[in-house]
Order: C-alpha cells, then structure tokens, then sequence
C-alpha cells in the first residue's frame, strides 16, 4: 500500500457537496486538503450541453449505472437510479433545477434535530452567499456568488397554455418559486451560464484547484474508511483507495469528510463497519459502530408522467421528427445557445395541493412539451405534453445496503415507493388534479387527450394502481445518513454532521436530510456543504 500522504481534511467525492466543501476548506491557506474522486474530469462534451444530460445518465462515463431492487410499489418493476460519477457529481448530469423548497423544510430539520440554525431564516443566508442570481441581489437572492441562476432561454404555445390553465385550476402564476413558499405555476430557473450547464465543478472546483493547499485525485475508488479504536471510542484516521492500479493510504489529521451522496455514503459506512451490526456481521464486515440508520430513511420524489396527445401546436415530438427539424434544432443551439438543445429536462413547473387539507403545497409538476414511453426510448411519433407529478413529502421509506463485503459491488437500493396509504392516495389526487389542468378552457383548443395512463382508471383504487405503472424516479434520493437528536435511534450525524459514535468523521451531502425538501434537492446540498464548511471551520478554530 503506498502513502498519498497526509492532509487536514479528506473529502470523499468530488460531487455537488464535494466541489462545495474543497471550496470552501481551501481558503484556509493553513490547511491541506485531499478531494478524491471516482470518476473522472468534467470534460465530456455532452455535460455541458443542457440536452446531453439525456447522454449522460446511464453513460458509464458519467453514471455509476445504479439500478433498484424489483420494487413492490412499481409492480416488481426495477428502475435505472442515476448518480454522477464525474467531477461535479450528480450537478453534471441533472436536471439543472434551481430549488430550495420550502421554509417549512428547513423548519422541520430544526425540530428533528434540534438545532435553530437549520431553520428557514438561518439558512436562507448560506443559499443567497453562494448564488449569482440573474436578478441581482435581493432579500431572498445573491449576487456575485459562484452557483449561476438563470431564466430559460426558450417558452412553449403549449406550456403557456397549461399555465394558464393551471391558474383556471386555482395555481397562480408566480415568478419565483425560492422565497419559502413555492406556491404557484412558473417556468423554472436554471443552473446555466447563456445556455451551457453551470455545475459545481466549473463554479466551486475550478477554484479550489489553483489553490496550492489542495490535492485532486480522480479514478480513485474508496474501499473503506481507516477507523481506529482511540482512547475515548472508534477514530476515523483517513482512508484506503485505489488508483491508477495502485492500493493507496491517506491520513486526515483532523477530518475525514464523506460527500458521497445518499447511495455512496451510507454504502461506505456500512462497508466500514459503520452500520446496523447484525446487518454487518452477516456480511463479514466487522462492526466498529452499531449504527441502525445508516442506510435507512431512503426518501426519493416519484413522478407520475401523464401524457396528452394534442392538436394544433407544436411540440418537440413534431419539431425533432425529421432530420431538417433536428438540423435547424442544432444550428439554433450553435449560433445562439437557445431553442431545444439549451433545454432542461423540465420547462414549466407548478407547486399544488393534492387536497384542501395540506397546509402548503404537496405536489410538484414538471411539465415537457414532448412524450416519449420512458427514458432513453424516442419520441412518439404525434404531437403531446408530459405533465409529471410528484408528492413532495412522501411518507413511504425506503433503505440502502451494501450487497457485500466487496466495495466494487453494487449496493442494493430498495425505494419502497407507495408502500403507505397515504402515499397512494396523494397518487390518486395528484393525477385527478392533472385530469382538472389539461380540462381547463386555456387547454381546450388544442384538445388533450390523455394517452398515459389512460381514461379508463377512475376510481382511486384504480389510480394508484395506474401511479405503480407510471411512476418512475425524479432522483432526489435523500436521508440515508439523517440528522436527529441523541434519542433517535435512526440519526446517523448529530446537527453539526459529525457521525455518531466515531470521532474525525462527518457526512456532508443530501443524505443528512432528515425530511426531503419540498423540490429538487441539487441547491439544498450546496447549502448543506456550505453549512458544514463553517461547522468545521468554527470547530478547529476553537481548539
């Protein structure tokens, strides 16, 4: 085994929390900090391309190619679970959303772990310091940070029209969805620089990386955490890995930081010994720290893509049915980085209530003007819209184990989606409001008629089991290592993020959500690293 030396902080991937905290930490001139990463450079053309995510995801170059177990809730279905596996992490191949949630969120992870600066006030700072908002600086956005936000580059006749059918409906229009309370119907803001993807490694790494106090490793894969049994309980010493055909050693002196996302983090603890020892001992992996969250709480949006055909508009089915159409699609991207091609996954969005019970909104839309059977297949061949619905606060839970002592093994990923009542039943309402937007008057001209799932589910038994053959990820995954207090058994990190039970050692991404935000979830984990970054900071300048 050869020594890659020693350094002040380890950080285990270079993802979106990853290229955060190198950041960050690297201000410090008096302290060194190793990145390791699996993947490789953000150098892939189609990373930068808005519609190259569509070849990224399921890329063995950009994807760790992750699938579900058969999952119940879907019918014994099992689904692609995408995870970026490149600098910049999931931030390269996604939907470039920007989402914060909701001020209830934020609220929630405060009571669960106890912590007043988790609440919605105490963070909204960390979100506005590193944000480069197109409409400059304000009460709720930044100016001059290094995460762009900008306005699409293109509108739709047919999502202006379910707009304004989703106001008809009772959504109103809105033109800011990240003030706290994201009720309303709006096309959504983008992590884009004039039409090119702006993820975490151009923003944060590129930085960082002409620093002389940081080290970047990438194709390097992490076999375990080198965890040693101290004088007051198990110390996190560093890490072993492998690069290059070579087993390395890196030593953290202070902190070895996990920023490895809600599928790779709790994998590593567990591969650590840093799990649920029954679990671990089964597997022949010794247990240092019996850990029964770790792992567990998996929270994930699934969205139920309904598809109307219509009449008398344009859709991108049309407009990219030929070869002239998707040459003029091209030459529109090269000249001037619009049209199609600067495109995110989703245009539109709209935030709503599935029932008059819930006190803020439950259901978040993303609404396509295009149709396609699921992804990676082509488009259909008439002119549609896909208006996709996803219960923001699902209470179904799922887990994450590893498969085996083997840390090249797939971990096993079991979402357990729809496998609450109260679930399904948001999944019925959800598509019933969907039936109410696509039969509003602003609508009515272009005659939708619903494809997918169909007109024959009516009753909400129907309908649910319509949403187990619909749905599909949005990939949010979330809470695999939750933040909690000292007498919840499932809490992996206490509020400053430090593992329980193991000195040297905290989780920094989107598995310490205890509860998942109330939308995408890419921009809540940049404020999760900028937080921790200042926990650590605040740490080690006490001492």
């Amino acid at each position: 085994m050869e020594s890659a030396g020693q350094f002040d902080y380890i950080i285990i991937g270079a993802g979106t929390a990853g290229c955060v905290l190198a950041n960050r930490l690297t201000r410090d001139k008096n302290v060194q900090v190793l990145l390791i990463e699996a993947g490789g450079r953000d150098d892939y053309l189609w990373i930068h391309i808005p519609v190259g995510y569509l070849h990224c995801i399921n890329n063995p170059r950009t994807d760790w190619l992750y699938r579900t177990e058969a999952d119940a809730g879907l019918g014994g279905r099992s689904l692609i679970y995408p995870r970026g596996k490149v600098l910049g992490g999931s931030s390269s191949i996604n939907g470039m959303i920007y989402m914060r949630g909701q001020a209830g969120d934020y609220d929630r992870w405060a009571e669960a772990c106890g912590d007043d600066s988790w609440r919605w006030d105490a963070v909204l700072p960390l979100f506005r310091q590193s944000e480069d908002h197109h409409g400059g600086a304000s009460e709720f956005h930044g100016a001059g940070g290094e995460w762009r936000v900008e306005k699409q580059r293109l509108s739709w006749q047919i999502l202006d029209a379910f707009r304004d059918a989703a106001e008809q409906t009772g959504i109103p229009k809105v033109d800011d969805f990240n003030r706290g309370d994201n009720l309303g119907c709006a096309y959504f803001e983008v992590n884009q620089k004039r039409g090119i993807r702006w993820n975490t490694a151009k923003a944060f790494l590129k930085q960082a990386s002409a620093r002389p106090n940081f080290t970047l490793m990438t194709g390097c894969h992490v076999e375990k955490l080198l965890v040693e049994q101290g004088e007051q309980g198990p110390v996190c010493k560093g890490v072993v890995f492998t690069g290059g055909g070579t087993q390395w050693r890196a030593d953290a002196r202070r902190e070895t930081i996990l920023a490895a996302g809600s599928v790779g983090s709790p994998a590593l603890l567990q591969l650590s010994g840093i799990g649920p020892a029954g679990m671990l001992h089964e597997l022949g992996v010794a247990p240092v720290a019996d850990l029964l969250g770790v792992g567990a709480n998996l929270q994930d949006h699934l969205q139920l893509r309904m598809v109307f055909k219509v009449d008398g508009v344009k859709t991108l089915n049309v407009l990219a049915g030929n070869w002239l159409g998707k040459m003029r699609i091209g030459m529109e991207y090269a000249l001037f980085q619009s049209g199609p091609m600067s495109m995110a996954p989703s245009q539109l969005g709209a935030f709503a209530r599935s029932d008059a019970g819930q006190a803020t909104p439950n259901l978040q839309y993303h609404v396509q003007p295009l149709s396609l059977e699921k992804f990676g297949d082509p488009l259909h061949a008439f002119p549609a819209f896909t208006a996709s619905v996803c219960n923001l606060r699902p209470t179904s839970r799922g887990h994450i184990r590893i498969a085996s002592a083997d840390s090249y093994a797939p971990p096993k990923i079991t979402p357990m989606y729809l496998s609450t009542p109260e679930d399904r039943q948001v999944a019925a309402d959800a598509l019933k409001l969907t039936r109410r937007i696509a039969a509003a008057p602003a609508l009515a001209p272009y005659r939708p008629q619903e494809f997918k799932p169909g007109p024959e589910f009516q009753s909400d038994e129907e309908l649910a089991a319509a949403a187990s053959a619909i749905g599909t990820t949005i990939f949010h995954p979330v809470g695999t290592c939750r933040m909690g207090q000292k007498n919840d058994t499932l809490a992996v990190v206490d509020s400053q993020l430090r593992v329980r039970g193991v000195a040297g050692l905290r989780v920094a991404d989107a598995s310490v959500m205890p509860f998942i935000t109330s939308g995408n979830t890419n921009s809540p984990t940049i404020m999760i690293a900028e937080k921790a970054a200042q926990m650590i900071h605040s740490a080690w300048n006490r001492t």
